[in-house]
């Protein structure tokens, strides 16, 4: 049988006008800027004015993730349309997709099968242009850092301390590691320098962590940027960039409004890095789909982990949010990868190898209801392929948790396919829950480090290589130790070694150094070898990307 493409499903699919899905989404017209007939932008002014209590928060996120994939943005979408089938008012809320992986490995992310959110092709590439707007922010103070330092340098600043680099939203190893200003004193001042991908800018983070206009240029001004011959901080505010950098970040700021295929209105807003930042999408375009939904489903990225500990941890604390439920997508495929299958033969029954790999959804799922004391119910994703002994050995070990196990098949029959998965959700939403989260902000740095590696990795301890523990005292006297920690890890295992698949146990997690991102208001703890600008694999998704005379594009995933 042969399948459509994602691409072939979405331009297959007959869009309602913006305008429909904004009047489905009890948003005034007064509020609503259109970006042509399908997206609009949403005027933050609305989450003032607006008298409607905040409707349940439903995060969804999933196991470890393997190259045989679970479906995360595909089974959030696919749960967005099954509540709207069951009757429910509801918005989604997800993140940009960047054009990075859109044109390296990945591919796009703006769900799957029938269950995606449209127009596809604009959200995948350009969309309203957010994330020009955030890498023209993030270059203008690279800028105005390097010129005030040729004009005289009357804050101090020693080049060799510069911690800003330039970025663009473009896979692109050659760049991560460059030296500029040369060719003569009119050119600049010679540096080492270097650039993120525009996910990776820690203006993306406060982009999505700032709940209004006014908290965005505070936490512009806070970012660090350089530090001084005598080791203080230099921040945005001290070179008078933030007014510049807020009016090129005002418009994108705005949440934008687009519809999956079966027409729930949803928010598709922001975007950072989930291994080095916290991951999800902006707290504007969740609290609003919160306002304007009973139910608001939104994501977290990568595994448990790393998606979900910054959600709850970060994001909530800092947006005041508590969450109702928590949905934790797994693949029978992904977890007999965790226990040891290879990829070749995953379509093949294999009851030794997913018992061996269901360790890993196991303590995700524990770790959502002992230590942040949430309800949960796991999502499998079922594919052709599995067979009804491996899906009874999934309920079967979930049981033995107290957690109820629900097939999603969203990706082939959209909402409908959500429906059952939506019943269990609603049913969650109305159990009282305590939640918690898994460390203090009173604690030291070190302390909830080690909490999350206790707690949340299930390992035994941290190690802080010398440079970590140096850093740790600096920030801790500079009187950053108050605020959350952001850990910097792979996401393809609990530890901080990619090769150890399910759920090790006795390992330790080494820090190797740390950062404070002061506008986003946590501290990076640096783990492994995390890219903050990846390259293009060998045969780039770009390659099968085209668009013909008529402008139609064909290729995008």
């Amino acid at each position: 049988m042969a399948y459509l493409s994602d691409i072939e499903i979405a331009q297959a699919t007959e869009m309602k006008k913006i305008t429909e899905i904004a009047e489905l989404a009890g948003i005034d017209d007064k509020y609503i800027e259109q970006y042509g007939k399908y997206k609009a932008k949403v005027d933050f002014s609305l989450l003032d004015e607006s008298k409607r209590g905040e409707g349940k928060l439903i995060l969804v996120t999933a196991i470890t993730p393997t190259p045989a994939g679970e479906g995360k943005t595909t089974t959030t979408i696919g749960l967005a349309d099954g509540l709207k089938k069951i009757g429910k008012n509801v918005m989604v809320a997800l993140r940009e997709p960047s054009l990075g992986p859109v044109f390296g490995v990945k591919g796009g992310a703006a769900g799957g099968g029938y269950a995606q959110v449209v127009p596809m092709e604009d959200i995948n590439l350009h969309f309203t242009g957010d994330f020009h707007a955030i890498g023209a922010a993030n270059n203008l103070l690279a800028a105005m850092l390097d010129n005030h330092i040729y004009q005289g340098n009357a804050l101090n600043i020693d080049p060799r301390r510069i911690t800003w680099k330039r970025c663009v939203d473009m896979n692109d190893r050659q760049l991560r590691f460059v030296t500029d200003g040369l060719g003569g004193r009119v050119n600049g001042v010679p540096r080492e320098d270097g650039y993120d991908i525009t996910v990776a800018s820690e203006i993306m983070a406060v982009f999505c962590l700032a709940s209004s206009l006014s908290d965005l240029k505070e936490r512009l001004s806070r970012i660090v940027v350089a530090y001084t011959y005598d080791e203080k901080p230099v921040t945005a505010g001290d070179l008078k960039a933030v007014g510049a950098m807020t009016a090129l970040l005002k418009d994108a700021l705005k949440p934008n409004l687009v519809q999956t295929l079966e027409g729930t209105p949803a928010f598709v807003h922001g975007g950072p890095f989930a291994n080095i930042a916290h991951g999800c999408n902006s707290v504007i375009a969740t609290k609003m789909a919160m306002k304007l939904g009973d139910y608001a489903v939104t994501e977290a990225g990568f595994g448990a982990d790393l998606g979900a500990e910054k959600f709850l941890d970060i994001k909530c604390r800092y947006a005041g949010l508590n969450p109702s439920a928590v949905v934790m997508v797994a693949t029978v495929r992904a977890l007999k990868m965790h226990g040891g299958a290879s990829k070749t033969e995953l379509g093949n029954e294999n009851l030794v190898a997913l018992e061996a790999g269901i360790p890993n959804l196991l303590r995700h799922v524990s770790n959502i209801k002992n230590v942040y004391k949430l309800p949960c119910v796991v999502a499998v994703n079922r594919f052709p392929t599995d067979t009804d002994a491996e899906i009874e050995l999934v309920i079967e070990k979930c049981k033995e948790l107290g957690v109820n196990v629900v097939l999603s098949t969203v990706w082939a029959d959209g909402g409908k396919g959500g429906m059952a998965l939506a019943e269990e959700v609603v049913r969650l939403c109305e159990e009282e829950n305590d939640f918690s989260f898994s460390y203090e902000l009173d604690e030291t740095i070190e302390k909830k480090i080690e909490n999350i590696v206790c707690r949340v990795y299930g390992g035994v301890g941290v190690t802080f290589a010398p440079a970590a523990k140096k850093e740790i005292d600096r920030l801790t006297s500079l009187g950053f130790d108050k605020i959350p920690v952001c850990m910097a890890k792979t996401q393809y295992s609990f530890s901080d070694d990619a090769t150890k698949l399910g759920a090790p146990e006795g390992f330790t997690v080494t820090v190797r150094n740390v950062k404070v991102s002061a506008g986003a208001g946590f501290i990076v703890a640096l783990t492994g070898d995390i890219m903050t600008m990846p390259g293009l694999p060998k045969v780039p998704a770009a390659e099968k990307i085209d668009v013909d005379e008529n402008g139609k594009i064909s290729g995008l995933f």
